[in-house]
């Protein structure tokens, strides 16, 4: 009998297939939107995903400022960060985000960067996602295809 196809294919960067996709946000739930695109980023949805290698798509967020909160999230969802030096706990709420200049692109990077692995292969998935407030984007020279989030699950 022959072994070799028994063994377990695991993908490394050479042939992993990346693909570039992009998602529109209008009208989307914030946290669902989040978690499916970081799904996409890490390649979960493909057949030949490696938890350690950097299998994911390239994906483009477009209208990201159109994105949506459930209930009162907006004002009583409160983010936290530490600046390192006493005294210096700062909390943002999504509205004080959205608020500031890129704040919905930030919102966004942010609650993906929460979904990622947590080490050195998290923030290499972070650098292959783009998020756009407006419809236009600068990668059309990659040629994405424009896909349906709503039909991941």
């Amino acid at each position: 009998m022959d072994t070799l196809s028994y063994k377990t294919i695991s993908a490394n960067k050479e042939t992993a297939n990346k693909e570039w996709v992009v998602v529109d946000a209008t009208d989307q739930i914030l946290g669902r939107l989040s978690s499916k695109v970081a799904k996409l980023l890490r390649g979960k949805y493909k057949p030949n995903f490696t938890p350690h290698v950097d299998c994911g798509d390239n994906v483009i967020i477009i209208n990201a400022d159109k994105v949506k909160l459930t209930g009162n999230k907006m004002t009583d969802r409160i983010y936290y960060s530490y600046t390192g030096y006493p005294g210096g706990q700062r909390e943002q709420t999504p509205a004080s985000i959205l608020a500031k200049p890129n704040g919905a692109e930030r919102l966004l990077l942010r609650t993906v960067k929460g979904m990622l692995p947590k080490n050195r292969l998290g923030a290499q998935l972070l650098k292959n996602l783009h998020v756009y407030e407006g419809a236009e984007h600068k990668h059309e020279a990659q040629s994405p295809k424009v896909i349906d989030i709503n039909q991941y699950k």
